[in-house]
């Protein structure tokens, strides 16, 4: 049985629940970003913050994102969406695109999909070579120690869904006019293949956490309950840099209204 199996996928917050917890966490994240961006406090700039989303098509993690995010002044983080490579980007090693948009002192980036794209479907649709995507495993690894080496918070996340509610999130996109350019051919062939899919998540998660940066896995089909998760998992993990790289922690509501 792999990690996956382990999760329960039927925790659930009701409305009430998920607004009061999602508000708290929102503004704790506010207050941890002024800090973090030197803004408040004496000045100094704290370490970057990377969070990368992984998961399931449909499994919410642009929803997520959004709830991360819609808080924060934009000018202080970035938001960046990967699909498959270009062209020019396939000329370079696959890590060599992700670069540009990693964040540097007292930053923060949100990358909706990543550099895991190697060992998942570049492995399963074929696009990489056998040889090319059991390296990548290593290859991966050692990036993102060298990132935290120099001070990176990286917090990674796996969004989770169940087969059934795929489907029913795929059916109600379908008959939605304003959702449906969300669904593609695509995701329907894929979602033919999750077996495999769910075979390469498996090993991904086995071979690729490590003390510096671990994979938090959420369980996705409450999407109320996914993105709670996800916004008190980041602001959990920014204090633990923060006081790992000598930061003062700030004490909750210590900022007042920021």
């Amino acid at each position: 049985m792999g990690r996956l199996d382990d999760l329960d996928l039927s925790l659930s917050l009701d409305k009430k629940e998920e607004a009061k917890r999602l508000e708290a966490a929102q503004k704790r994240l506010l207050e941890l970003r002024l800090v973090l961006g030197g803004l408040v406090g004496d000045g100094r700039i704290g370490p970057p913050v990377c969070v990368l989303f992984e998961g399931w098509d449909a499994s919410g993690k642009g929803g997520a994102i959004k709830r991360l995010v819609v808080g924060l002044d934009p000018r202080h983080v970035r938001v960046a969406q990967f699909a498959a490579p270009s062209y020019d980007e396939k000329r370079h090693h696959f890590l060599w695109r992700f670069f540009p948009v990693l964040p540097g002192w007292g930053g923060m980036a949100v990358l909706d999909r990543s550099w895991y794209g190697r060992v998942m479907v570049e492995r399963v649709e074929g696009f990489a070579t056998k040889e090319q995507w059991k390296r990548a495993y290593a290859e991966i690894t050692g990036f993102e120690q060298t990132l935290a080496a120099e001070g990176m918070i990286l917090i990674k996340f796996w969004v989770h869904l169940s087969s059934k509610e795929q489907l029913k999130r795929f059916k109600a996109r379908e008959k939605d006019p304003l959702k449906a350019w969300k669904l593609t051919d695509e995701d329907w062939r894929n979602r033919k293949k999750r077996r495999a899919y769910t075979h390469a998540v498996e090993e991904m998660l086995e071979r690729t956490d490590h003390e510096a940066a671990p994979w938090h896995l959420v369980e996705g089909d409450s999407k109320r309950y996914a993105r709670v998760k996800v916004v008190e998992t980041v602001n959990a993990e920014i204090e633990a840099g923060m006081a790992a790289h000598g930061f003062e922690v700030p004490k909750t509501g210590a900022l007042g209204d920021a």
